[in-house]
Parts: C-alpha cells; sequence; structure tokens
C-alpha cells in the first residue's frame, strides 16, 4: 500500500508518502505509533482508504491508497 501524509503528519514522517505493509488500519497505527516521529500523530490522526473514511478494523488491500489525516483546526 501508499501511505501519504497530510499536514503536520507530513511534516513529522518527513515525506509526502511512503510504501507500507499492514493488514488493517489498526495495524498501520500501530505501526506509526512505534516511531517516535510520527507516535503523537498516529494517535489522533483519521485515516483514509482509497478515499473512504476507515476505522481501525478497516482491511488494507494490496495497491490501497491510505491518507493519514491528522486533526485539523479552522474556523
Amino acid at each position: 500500500m501508499t501511505v501519504r501524509y497530510w499536514a503536520g503528519a507530513q511534516r513529522a514522517a518527513g515525506r509526502e508518502t511512503e510504501p507500507l505493509t499492514a493488514d488493517t488500519v489498526g495495524e498501520l497505527r500501530a505501526a506509526l505509533a512505534a516511531r517516535p516521529d510520527l507516535s503523537r500523530i498516529a494517535a489522533v490522526a483519521s485515516f483514509l482508504v482509497d478515499g473512504q473514511r476507515a476505522d481501525d478494523g478497516t482491511p488494507l488491500p494490496a495497491g490501497a491508497e491510505v491518507d493519514v489525516l491528522p486533526p485539523f483546526a479552522g474556523g
């Protein structure tokens, strides 16, 4: 799968995208949380799988695009 980082997640990861492997969003979240640069963001981020909102139980099929979206402030 390709993981795409947005906003603060991109700054923390130091890149826009990277290939990773996980079976579910929850496994991906845990893998990101284990990285010091992304641990705080992984705890609060929203995830989209192929453009659809996903929860930790969402499976990650081969070739999926996963967006990591940190919380956004706005007014």
